[in-house]
């Protein structure tokens, strides 16, 4: 099983900035706790635009990743801010060096 590296790229819109903040810290806590295969999973808001958030996490395999993305939380993540959010990019990257 190779690890995978995920940088999820959340841009807020602009008067949901708050809201968007919340939900992202609902997922920590379940994730860190029940989601098999989850090495990190660490939120960050960009200094210079604070619509930005990332999620910096590592999973044990690419199927550990898939079976987090079909998990409770992340659904509810999902509905409560489908309409706040402007922008989402989901990159898998694999260590090379």
């Amino acid at each position: 099983m190779a690890e995978v590296t995920v940088v999820a790229r959340i841009k807020a819109k602009s008067e949901a900035i708050s809201r968007v903040r919340e939900e992202c810290l609902k997922l920590i806590p379940p994730t860190r706790k029940n989601d098999e295969g989850c090495i990190y999973y660490d939120l960050y808001q960009d200094n210079a635009d604070p619509t930005l958030f990332y999620f910096v996490e590592k999973w044990q395999s690419n199927e550990l990743l898939d079976k987090h993305l079909e998990t409770e939380h992340l659904r509810a993540f999902g509905d409560a801010t489908e309409s706040l959010i402007a922008e989402l990019d989901i990159n898998r990257l694999t260590k090379i060096a």
